[in-house]
């Protein structure tokens, strides 16, 4: 009954509230980690995988391994489910034209399913590395030829780590062959409709890159968080390890990047910590580590760790009224204390979206936790 009757109190101040005229603006929100968890076999195993991306429905998650090569060349894979709610299935390695058994990895699947960018040092390429792209007619048809993205993207260098962002219409790499602020830079490339050619790409600039490697770059579904490691080289001032993950903000997809920020030390440790990815709906974090416990020699594991908005407003440790009449004075503004909704780090307007998180939470004991700004 007590539950029952806190349910209806969650709906009465529901009503309440959503009858308020809504406002605009921009914001940034805070949010947290909770702890990383080893996501065990089957989708790690003792020869090393990385997290590479997951598909827009979250129903398949592509990775990088070793494991049908023992400790050689690196093949992409990928794990399905039925449900979000179900746990993940054995990985299987991708048939050519995708893998042809040299270095292939770092997957990113774009948000239709057709397309699969990837880095290669095949043959027919330009450099050391380059980024390769196959599609396929539907989502049940096979993936056709790969081809070279070719010059303008690729150099004599390294360029890796693609992502495709939520509305296909911005790519994301590394390159250390264009120029740039240090031994590896992270460059966008943009085209006007998903049936358009690329861009010539773009260096984000002195603000996200400088003379630390900048690599593994992945954009939320969203468009607002870019995360991204530091590896091999340089690193970031303020990190915790061999090496880092960190995220940078925008308000929108047309404003600038901000300064970026250590994605803070529950997720970051001495290890090697790379890669990170996010759910498509902002709920987790994925990433990889060689931290102790990990099977994969010497490469690591993959890990998650849920994403949690910081719903209680007032800091007094539970989520109530009191956290509510807070959320109510900044109705319509672009407060971000408020901006917790639908991601976790808001979406710029205190409105609807963010009463239904708090909602979702009310009358929980929140435990104190270091925010990430």
């Amino acid at each position: 009954m007590k539950r029952l009757n806190g349910y209806r109190m969650k709906l009465a101040v529901f009503g309440i509230v959503a009858t308020i005229v809504l406002g605009g603006g921009n914001a940034k929100a805070d949010f947290t980690f909770g702890e990383p968890v080893n996501m065990g076999q089957p989708v790690n195993s003792s020869a090393g995988d990385t997290i590479d991306c997951l598909s827009a429905d979250g129903l398949e998650m592509y990775i990088t391994s070793q494991r049908r090569c023992g400790r050689g060349n690196w093949e992409i894979c990928v794990s399905k489910r039925a449900t979000i709610a179900d746990a993940w299935g054995t990985p299987t390695v991708l048939d050519p034209p995708v893998n042809i058994g040299q270095l292939d990895q770092c997957a990113s699947i774009s948000p239709d399913g057709l397309e699969l960018y990837f880095m290669s040092n095949r043959g027919g390429g330009y450099g050391q590395a380059d980024i390769w792209v196959a599609r396929r007619p539907t989502i049940n048809d096979a993936w056709d030829q790969s081809v070279n993205l070719g010059p303008l993207f690729n150099t004599s260098g390294y360029e890796g780590t693609p992502c495709i962002s939520g509305d296909g219409l911005e790519l994301y790499f590394d390159s250390d062959g264009l120029g740039g602020y240090g031994s590896g830079d992270i460059y966008v490339a943009k085209r006007s409709s998903v049936e358009d050619p690329w861009g010539e790409p773009v260096n984000l600039g002195p603000v996200v890159n400088n003379s630390a490697i900048e690599c593994w770059s992945h954009i939320s579904s969203d468009g607002l968080l870019l995360l991204f490691s530091e590896d091999l080289g340089p690193l970031h001032p303020g990190g915790f390890g061999k090496s880092d993950m960190w995220l940078t903000r925008r308000e929108s997809i047309a404003a600038p990047w901000v300064a970026p920020v250590n994605l803070g030390s529950m997720v970051n440790g001495p290890s090697r910590d790379v890669g990170p990815k996010l759910s498509p709906d902002g709920s987790m974090l994925y990433f990889s580590s060689d931290r102790p416990g990990s099977e994969g020699i010497p490469y690591g594991d993959i890990y998650q760790a849920p994403i949690i908005p910081i719903v209680d407003l007032n800091g007094d440790g539970i989520v109530d009224a009191a956290d509510m009449c807070i959320m109510v004075d900044y109705w319509g503004t672009d407060e971000p204390l408020c901006d917790i909704g639908p991601m976790p780090w808001g979406d710029g307007f205190v409105d609807v979206q963010d009463l239904i998180v708090l909602a979702d939470h009310l009358f929980e004991e929140i435990p104190l936790a270091e925010p990430v700004e």
